[in-house]
């Protein structure tokens, strides 16, 4: 245990002619032997520096003298202060030393905390697992520490599992812990869903340290933690070609941007046009072409075969770093002439229209900003009296009207890029009633099925 705070000694020191005091002192304390269990003595000198002397160099001696008169300036040390300030440094030491100590004595008695486990295992997520950048964002926001300031705006994350289990052992960290946890983030207003979203990463940092090679823990004490009950999803809503062509034209017109903030000069009015028009385009590539849109911003002109009638999907922008696909495959997209008109329309620019630039860029070239993107289209959406559907919902949009006009699930499912059929068959909602309907009622005439047995035998 550490002992008693030391004496402190202060000294002149110099640095470029300057003086200044340093604390200088012994710190004594006594450990056990991990090998025979017996008491041993330490000790360590230690110096640490207190600040500016205020001191004058005697003209006789060439020393420093230590009676210098007049009031000693802010920030500035006079020997009687210095010895304070040595007396405060000493004992802080002590206290931190005997803190430090304590946490390692319990990290070998009870191993890792939660933190490092949850530090190493999102370092293996970037450098092992190659995952995402949306994944390491969203995975480092949850495991972040509280306090913590947001990379954008003014705001602080919570840090919620950091703050309940960042200082526990890992291993003694218990399944009702996590529940309890979940409670308090369930307490703040959050939806089910994201309730289970923290569940889920603190249930993947534990499955990474339960692993052998990393810090073989004993158990995965978030497997068995509650999980909530989300609603299930509803049947998927979807725009008409007309409602999407509204949302396209006052984007195109400009009736998203705010009248009072009219552009101040005649290159930023055009500027201005040629997002709004891009803008426009986006929108019913992305109704039309069934595109997520990381994948329509991550798009580049070699993607593009007006001559095939087709779209390649390989990459998409995963919070803006270019990543694959959700899927991790690349996908061909047939081309509609709607689809193939508004990519021809941006393709008649003067600037970034050669096979490496991007379809859809600002006017650096680089890659549009989703949040503002997403901002001009819910504005859009208010100008042109439409429902307010998400971003998504447009490529939604694609997948229910190709359903409507009778594409096969398999054919929407490739087009689409869905890894489960599954998926895809929730876009079958938006067939009309009365179609199945028929066809159910023809599948139980009288006349057919008496036809279908007479064939059979």
């Amino acid at each position: 245990m550490p002992a008693p705070s030391p004496s402190a000694a202060v000294v002149v020191r110099e640095h470029d002619d300057q003086p200044f005091y340093e604390a200088k002192f012994i710190h004594r304390w006594v450990e056990q032997d991990p090998a025979t269990g017996k008491e041993m003595k330490r000790h360590r000198q230690v110096k640490r520096r207190i600040g500016p002397a205020w001191l004058d160099r005697s003209p006789h001696t060439g020393k420093w003298d230590l009676r210098r008169k007049g009031r000693v300036p802010e920030g500035h040390y006079d020997q009687r202060g210095a010895t304070v300030r040595a007396a405060a440094i000493a004992a802080g030491y002590v206290t931190d030393a005997g803190d430090l100590e304590r946490a390692n004595r319990e990290r070998r008695s009870h191993g890792a905390t939660f933190r490092e486990v949850a530090t190493e295992y999102l370092r293996g997520l970037n450098d092992v697992a190659g995952a995402k950048p949306a994944t390491l964002r969203d995975h480092g926001y949850m495991l972040g520490e509280p306090g913590a300031p947001y990379k954008r705006g003014t705001g602080a994350r919570t840090g919620h599992v950091m703050a309940a289990l960042g200082d526990r052992p890992a291993a003694n960290i218990t399944t009702r812990e996590i529940d309890q946890l979940l409670v308090r983030v369930s307490a703040t207003g959050t939806s089910p869903r994201t309730v289970n979203k923290y569940r889920s990463v603190i249930a993947a940092a534990f499955s990474y340290g339960c692993k052998p090679s990393t810090f073989a823990l004993p158990a995965n004490p978030a497997r068995d933690a509650d999980k909530r009950r989300e609603p299930q999803p509803g049947a998927l809503v979807f725009y008409t070609p007309e409602e999407v062509e509204a949302v396209a034209r006052a984007l195109e017109q400009g009736r998203h941007r705010d009248p009072s903030r009219p552009a101040v000069s005649e290159q930023e009015r055009q500027a201005r046009d040629a997002e709004d028009r891009q803008d426009a385009e986006l929108v019913r590539l992305a109704a039309y072409g069934g595109l997520r849109q990381g994948e329509l911003l991550a798009l580049h002109w070699r993607d593009v075969d007006f001559a095939g009638s087709a779209l390649t999907v390989a990459r998409a922008m995963s919070a803006g770093v270019e990543a694959s696909t959700k899927s991790g495959r690349v996908r061909r997209v047939p081309l509609s002439d709607q689809a193939a008109a508004a990519l021809d329309r941006v393709s008649r620019r003067e600037n970034f229209v050669s096979p490496d630039d991007l379809v859809f860029a600002n006017v650096l070239g680089r890659t549009l900003d989703d949040s503002a993107l997403r901002r001009r289209y819910r504005r859009a959406q208010a100008g042109a009296g439409v429902r307010a559907l998400r971003f998504h919902d447009l490529r939604h949009t694609f997948g229910s009207l190709l359903a409507v006009a009778g594409v096969d699930v398999v054919t929407i499912k490739a087009a689409m890029g869905h890894s489960a059929l599954a998926t895809t068959a929730r876009y079958l909602h938006a067939r009309p009633a009365s179609e199945q309907a028929a066809v159910f009622t023809d599948a139980f005439r009288t006349s057919r099925v008496g036809a279908d047995a007479a064939e059979v035998a």
